[in-house]
């Protein structure tokens, strides 16, 4: 028969450990590995120690299920690690003990039950955006530029008076959002996105294979940054 593995935790330094050291001695622990650490702490030291203690046929043992994991993902991800290592897993509050046919069955209606929270919120998100786009409305990170500032971003960069850092500057965001919108606009407009040279004609660049082409919108502003 393996060996009984303890282990212990606190959220804050004004708790104590010894109400779940006391009662995991008394349980038959070998060893009890205590700490205090927030759960929603990815790194706990103490209980990578416990965890590296155990070997194949020995057992886990936690005062209360949530002394061990995170959430209940985390939990059915460790104890299933743990199975698959041949240790143990048993809950002293909970009476869930994954060494009988009774745990192992209770951690595999919690997987399931874990499926099912993933999937309702999967569905809802799904849902939520498809509304949400039958509105009008997309996701993400709303425009800096309103549409007046758009229009004033495209007359400026054609004008050629400006940068592009320099109209930024002026409208206090970055070159890439000074991008953003002129690809906005011409996502709206539907123009070239061609900046005019100084003698009214279009200007025109050359391309990686020596050809030129139109300068499209998200060129850079050459020499004059």
């Amino acid at each position: 028969m393996g060996s009984l593995i303890g282990y212990a935790r606190v959220s804050t330094a004004e708790q104590s450990a010894d109400l779940q050291t006391d009662e995991l001695t008394a349980a038959g622990c070998l060893k009890v590995f205590a700490e205090q650490a927030s759960g929603a702490v990815d790194r706990r030291p103490q209980l990578e120690r416990a965890l590296s203690e155990l070997r194949a046929g020995d057992t886990l043992v936690v005062w209360r299920l949530d002394r061990l994991g995170r959430s209940l993902r985390h939990l059915i991800d460790t104890v299933t690690a743990l199975d698959e290592r041949e240790v143990g897993f048993r809950s002293l509050r909970e009476s869930i003990d994954t060494t009988t046919s009774g745990g192992r069955l209770v951690f595999h209606l919690f997987g399931a039950l874990a499926q099912f929270e993933r999937e309702i919120i999967r569905d809802r998100t799904q849902a939520g955006l498809t509304a949400a786009r039958a509105r009008g409305r997309v996701g993400g990170r709303p425009p800096k530029l309103s549409g007046d500032q758009v229009r004033t971003v495209r007359r400026l960069y054609d004008e050629r008076e400006l940068t592009v850092a320099e109209i930024g500057s002026v409208l206090g965001v970055s070159r890439t959002s000074i991008y953003r919108g002129l690809h906005r606009d011409l996502a709206a407009t539907g123009t070239t996105g061609t900046r005019t040279s100084a003698g009214g004609g279009r200007e025109r660049r050359r391309s990686r294979t020596g050809s030129t082409a139109a300068d499209p919108v998200p060129d850079v502003e050459r020499s004059r940054r």
